[in-house]
């Protein structure tokens, strides 16, 4: 059972589906949506950015637009995706905009556990959706847009509830936008000290207040480039050099040196230690 909307005049994209819509990706690949998982009954087994995740049943895990993923295993799911048209026309700083605490707020991926109660809340919310898919008038994507709000607002209160959450405290709101400037800028700026200006503080001072994050700054920033040659080590034929200016370095022999100091090999051993099928077929 897959859902969609559509928008001619957005390129606005919503889907509502069960685990039909994420095991169609035979492939990895970048769908470029902004992804709810919510696990139901057995536990699913997913593949993000190559490592293998499990979660358990009454859990949602959230995944942004610029995550690889395939379904391995699991039944009974609800996934609900958007694109960046349908929901995020314009990235407001809030908590619950595109750029808010589910997207980019956490160190590590989002998962929202959920109780009885919230189970139940969400079981009629979900019928709500179901029904405005199928309501086709003037106001439906106006509706549907109220709706996702909605989710997502109840979602990130879940969240924010969470002992991950509460651990960074009062941090959180640096983490989210220092995340959301990384994204945005990590092909072309590598130092904290650009971001740190982007944030009106110093670069110690900024790493002062990651200290109760898992990672410092300039982790992440590195962390993101890697991953991201990973990315194009996997799906795409781009040499190493390619890669690297693709990436924002001068000399690929910087990112040679960082990628191996991250993974232990080189970006053309890596290569070789890859089994996928053809970039491109599902």
């Amino acid at each position: 059972m897959i859902k969609e909307f559509t928008e001619f005049s957005t390129a606005a994209v919503l889907k509502i589906a069960d685990q039909e819509l994420i095991t169609s990706y035979k492939t990895s690949q970048l769908v470029g949506l902004f992804t709810f998982i919510w696990v139901r009954d057995k536990p699913l087994t997913i593949e993000i950015d190559g490592i293998s995740t499990t979660i358990e049943k009454d859990n949602i895990i959230v995944l942004t637009p610029n995550q690889y993923f395939k379904y391995i295993e699991g039944s009974d799911l609800i996934v609900y995706q958007f694109n960046r048209e349908f929901y995020c026309i314009k990235d407001h700083d809030k908590e619950v905009s595109c750029m808010g605490v589910l997207f980019y707020g956490n160190s590590v991926i989002p998962v929202v556990h959920l109780d009885d109660k919230d189970r139940n809340k969400l079981e009629l919310f979900h019928q709500i959706f179901l029904d405005e898919m199928d309501t086709i008038d003037t106001i439906q994507a106006e509706m549907l847009r109220m709706l996702t709000a909605r989710f997502i607002i109840t979602t990130t209160r879940l969240i924010k509830q969470q002992d991950n959450y509460n651990k960074v405290g009062d941090q959180v709101d640096l983490l989210r936008k220092f995340n959301g400037l990384v994204e945005y800028n990590f092909r072309k700026e590598h130092s904290v000290a650009f971001y740190a200006e982007k944030l009106f503080k110093s670069p110690k001072t900024l790493s002062n207040n990651f200290a109760k994050f898992e990672k410092s700054p300039l982790q992440i920033i590195h962390d993101r480039i890697i991953l991201e040659s990973k990315r194009l080590l996997f799906y795409t034929e781009k040499t190493a050099k390619e890669i690297a200016y693709e990436l924002g370095f001068e000399d690929a022999s910087h990112l040679s040196r960082m990628f191996k100091k991250h993974t232990s090999f080189s970006p053309s051993e890596f290569r070789k230690q890859l089994k996928l099928e053809p970039v491109g077929k599902n």
